[in-house]
């Protein structure tokens, strides 16, 4: 059985029954894959090809240009990303994609970056892309007003106050990276795209192109999940920070990444973390009688940091 497709468009009614009646959608989604397509974000047609064009034009630079913004040139991970710089499956191969990190354009002037938050600062951009970061910063504030509205969903879903997580979506973080995946080598048979993994964040609102090869795992042991693109949706997913909230009521679903297609694939994920100084503990509504919470509570930045870490570490 394939993902749910929930129309969002309720989300922004004045109506509290339509609000409602997405949320009723959310929960049925988040219970049994922690993955759904979503349709009626809003975000207009245009900006979205020109995203898809951006992208790959950026990663049709000569390598000089994309070293130049390398990503460790970068105090707060921004930039460009080589392939093989990440291995998201412990102890798998290093992933066979290629990145290029875009956060909040913030100066150095900025509190939040004279007080040294992981993570937070100025963007790289690249030379000869003159349209590049108009586009990309236009299209991170999009997914961002997206985002705001689909945590306001998931406390219907869990049938808490509609507000209950506005404190996480006030000055928020989020990354747009952008994605590509050659395709899979034939003679390599145990390399992926992108190996399985969950998210580390709140939400991921994914971007692909015509060529597939994203996988969820199936939550009932039947292997994987396609989740081939459908025209004018995102796919979005739960990450492990809304595991950490609902104690594991909704799940953060392993997926990956294996380009079957014989062409280049290109996607980008928007990552949406929330605010940094938001503590994650458990939905007291979330917990049965008796049971207590499966996590402590813990920071966003400080989660972030320790995901990090983790993955990058198993690449080098």
């Amino acid at each position: 059985m394939g993902l749910p497709v929930i129309d969002i468009s309720g989300l922004s009614s004045p109506s509290p029954t339509a609000r409602r009646a997405v949320g009723e959608d959310l929960r049925a989604a988040c219970l049994e894959h922690g993955f759904f397509y979503c349709t009626g974000h809003g975000v207009p047609s245009g900006l979205i090809e020109a995203v898809m064009e951006q992208t790959k034009a950026l990663f049709d630079l000569p390598m000089t240009a994309k070293l130049a913004v390398d990503k460790v040139n970068s105090p707060c991970n921004r930039g460009y990303e080589h392939l093989g710089g990440q291995t998201l499956q412990p102890g798998a191969m290093p992933d066979r994609k290629e990145g290029y990190y875009i956060g909040d354009e913030l100066t150095a002037l900025d509190p939040r970056v004279q007080a040294g938050k992981f993570n937070h600062g100025p963007n790289q951009w690249p030379m000869g892309l003159p349209g590049f970061r108009p586009t990309m910063m236009a299209y991170y504030a999009a997914l961002t007003v997206v985002s705001a509205t689909l945590m306001r969903g998931m406390a219907l879903s869990l049938d808490i106050d509609e507000d209950y997580f506005a404190g996480f979506t006030t000055q928020p973080m989020g990354t747009v990276r952008l994605l590509h995946y050659p395709p899979a080598r034939p003679e390599v048979p145990d390399e992926m795209g992108a190996g399985a993994h969950t998210d580390f964040g709140g939400l991921t609102i994914l971007l692909q192109d015509d060529n597939g090869g994203l996988q969820v795992k199936d939550p009932h042991g039947k292997g994987w999940i396609e989740a081939p693109p459908v025209p004018g949706a995102y796919v979005v997913n739960l990450g492990d920070m809304i595991s950490r909230w609902t104690n594991d009521r909704y799940a953060s679903t392993l997926h990956r990444v294996i380009n079957r297609s014989g062409k280049e694939r290109y996607s980008v994920p928007f990552f949406y973390t929330g605010n940094p100084d938001t503590e994650v503990s458990c939905i007291p509504t979330c917990l049965g009688e008796g049971d207590m919470p499966k996590y402590p509570t813990v920071t966003v930045l400080d989660h972030l940091r320790a995901m990090y870490d983790r993955t990058y570490a198993a690449a080098s």
